[in-house]
């Protein structure tokens, strides 16, 4: 009887020689920041007891800039010495050539990754960082409805699989329609993901073998933000697929942010009003350009260019209504078992609440109208219960049934 691999070996299994590279990469970024604030918990205590010495900003002079600058020095070296760390390393690794399909957990972790780090990883040119795709690829045998569906933040396409139960082939075996499902780095700003959604769109159309009538889509959590991106950004410029967009879905999507993420930033803002903490403020804006989007649920450029996302708390956007001409519907989910302010403003579904799902909002250029008979609020059911909820299934097939 042969033993089982240790938690270690079968973490490998999962991993590509690659991998392990631009992990190192990601390693030695994170040891620089950490030294960046170990130093400037220096210089802050430095200044604060007024003791004499040279420093410029968070660099601190003489003796001890000088050590700072060898533990630099070291950490680079420690860089280049794991070349041959990762070359003892290599033939417990997956091999991607005799097994070119990655492994479920693998993808999970990798969607984890960019949703926390995602921009961070593409600025770097790290093999790690995702790129938008549409699965399957290469659509064979299009029908005349294409159904597209778009992930949540920190997830991929393969997730909306839950518990043997997937949205997008139940209402395609049930609409006899194609379904069709969006990869891409959820750490990225929405309105990125926006603009290159509106493009794989229009390609896809071109590519489309046969006669495309219908589209619709369905956007769970973040998915949702990108969806209306991407609508906005193909009516502006005159794109072909936006006519033929029938249906648009959003499940359990902050249109107007998530207190997550707006709690995030007020720990960012104590830590930075005191001088010996301020240092440690970088740890929490180490956080994507994707999940501060999910402050406000900022959905176009204009929501988010030109300012500092870890400095002013307040909603910056620039109104966007929901598409004409596009029947959208809302459904949202709540913990509570009836409805009631408290299921609203604090429970919502664990992430999201319940307004903010629904598109209400306090200022009446940011109310999203979704007529009533469009609106569906699902109780007892979290945040990620949505994606295999037989209500939320039903429902969606109610909606999409119709004409």
């Amino acid at each position: 009887m042969n033993p089982s691999p240790s938690p270690a070996r079968q973490v490998l299994r999962h991993l590509r020689p690659s991998d392990l590279k631009a992990l190192a990469q990601l390693v030695a970024e994170a040891t620089h920041g950490v030294i960046d604030i170990t130093e400037g918990v220096h210089q802050a205590v430095h200044g604060r007891l007024g003791l004499p010495g040279e420093s410029s900003g968070q660099r601190t002079g003489g003796l001890t800039g000088q050590v700072y600058q060898a533990v630099r020095g070291v950490t680079r070296l420690v860089g280049r010495s794991t070349d041959a760390v990762l070359g003892a390393l290599l033939p417990l690794l997956d091999d991607p050539a005799a097994h070119p399909d990655p492994s479920p957990q693998r993808e999970a972790i990798l969607a984890a990754l960019n949703g926390v780090l995602g921009d961070r990883l593409q600025a770097m040119g790290s093999p790690l960082a995702q790129h938008m795709d549409l699965r399957p690829p290469g659509v064979s045998q299009g029908g005349r409805h294409l159904i597209l569906l778009v992930h949540g933040l920190c997830m991929n396409d393969v997730q909306w699989h839950r518990r043997g139960h997937d949205h997008g082939a139940f209402l395609a075996q049930s609409l006899g329609a194609t379904a069709v499902y969006l990869r891409y780095n959820t750490g990225l700003h929405t309105s990125v993901n926006g603009h290159e959604l509106a493009l794989k769109l229009e390609q896809l159309m071109a590519a489309w073998p046969g006669p495309l009538e219908r589209i619709s889509i369905v956007g769970h959590s973040m998915g949702g933000l990108v969806a209306r991106s991407a609508v906005a950004v193909g009516q502006a410029t005159g794109q072909h697929w936006p006519t033929l967009l029938r249906d648009l879905v959003f499940l359990g999507t902050p249109h107007h942010g998530a207190p997550l993420e707006r709690a995030g930033h007020g720990v960012d803002w104590l830590l930075a009003s005191n001088p010996f903490t301020a240092p440690f403020a970088r740890l929490g804006k180490i956080r994507s350009a994707g999940i501060t989007d999910l402050r406000h649920g900022h959905v176009q450029d204009a929501d988010w260019q030109g300012r500092d996302p870890f400095v002013s708390a307040e909603d910056h956007r620039v109104p966007l209504p929901l598409p004409e001409g596009v029947a959208c519907f809302a459904l949202a989910a709540t913990l509570a078992g009836q409805r009631s302010m408290l299921a609203e403003r604090l429970v919502g579904d664990g992430l999201v609440p319940l307004r903010s799902a629904l598109g209400q909002h306090d200022r009446p250029e940011h109310q999203l109208a979704f007529a009533a008979q469009r609106q569906r609020i699902v109780y007892r059911t979290g945040h990620l219960d949505l994606l295999n909820s037989p209500k939320v299934a039903q429902q969606l097939l109610d909606w999409l049934a119709t004409p």
